[in-house]
């Protein structure tokens, strides 16, 4: 069976990622609520690995995942229109590994960048 979406007449949604630790996973959630609403498309973390799961239990699988996590990431911001940083997210910092910076490709990357109070 062959489905065809229709779509309304208005512009193409704004395509934002959202960017901060997962140590903050209900601020992410709440923002990717308040994007949604606002009816922008929404690219968000998908597996938080501060929180217990079996698919990430065994150490050798979470550092595989981290692996696939980190490349998704990426190609969402090669994707989005703009990043929205939430909470806690530095524009600079010593460490671009640490959860609060923001890596350096970012800070030349095409995509807009915006903190949540606008």
């Amino acid at each position: 069976m062959h489905h065809q979406t229709s779509y309304s007449s208005a512009p193409r949604p704004t395509f934002v990622v959202l960017c901060g630790s997962t140590r903050y996973w209900d601020q992410l959630a709440e923002a990717n609520l308040y994007e949604t609403a606002a009816g922008r498309i929404v690219f968000a973390p998908g597996c938080n690995l501060k929180q217990l799961h079996p698919l990430w239990a065994d150490p050798v699988q979470a550092d595989r995942l981290k692996t696939v996590l980190d490349d998704l990431h990426l190609r969402k911001i090669d994707l989005a229109d703009e990043v929205l940083v939430v909470v806690n997210v530095r524009l600079s910092s010593p460490s671009p590994r640490s959860p609060r910076a923001v890596p350096p490709f970012l800070r030349s990357a095409s995509t807009a960048l915006r903190h949540p109070q606008g």
